[in-house]
């Protein structure tokens, strides 16, 4: 069942409530998907679950949110509890597993881009910048043929100059023959089969 943002804010907000009464660590979460486009107001939409594609340390530094730290995960199935959301309305699908983004590498200057918001003293998240979610939604439309991801990456409005740049991006996590023809494919059939040339 999709959510607004509204929803998901006041999880987040119970959620630090939680941390502080049980006196759990602080975490500073980096959201991408859904609910950084409604967040940041790229794409106003509703969603599912909030995506952490990774953590960072106080000084800035980016950590693999695989596997999530127990205390945040035990916090947030009590909110799911309290609110009536999924089990894994939190959670780090993004960056799980071997093929996640985060083992594969995120774009040069992610951490620079990020929106930042302080929801309490034990959670501040950061939220992805557009030219990231260009990346990411490119990445995942050529993976996912007929996804949402799509007109989400449509609704961005990506330049050619920064098409080209995720689809770099795209192309440096997966070379194979199978993923430049899906790629090539996304291009020409969403009007940009000029670029072709250029992946």
């Amino acid at each position: 069942m999709a959510h607004s943002y509204e929803k998901f804010n006041q999880a987040l907000r119970l959620l630090n409530a939680r941390l502080e009464l049980t006196g759990a660590p602080s975490f500073n979460l980096v959201i991408c998907g859904g609910t950084a486009l409604a967040a940041t107001g790229l794409v106003p939409r509703t969603t599912t679950d909030v995506d952490i594609v990774a953590l960072l340390d106080d000084e800035g530094e980016l950590l693999d949110p695989a596997p999530l730290p127990q205390a945040l995960v035990r916090e947030a199935n009590e909110v799911a509890l309290d609110l009536g959301l999924p089990k894994d309305w939190l959670n780090n699908g993004p960056s799980s597993g071997d093929g996640g983004l985060f083992r594969m590498g995120l774009p040069e200057g992610f951490v620079e881009r990020l929106t930042c918001e302080t929801i309490g003293k034990k959670l501040t998240v950061g939220f992805i910048s557009r030219y990231d979610q260009i990346h990411f939604k490119l990445y995942a439309a050529v993976d996912q043929p007929g996804s949402y991801h799509a007109a989400d990456l449509l609704e961005l409005r990506p330049t050619d100059q920064e098409l080209l740049a995720a689809a770099g991006w795209t192309r440096s996590h997966d070379p194979s023959d199978g993923y430049l023809q899906g790629l090539q494919w996304f291009l020409k059939e969403f009007g940009y089969e000029h670029l072709i040339a250029g992946v």
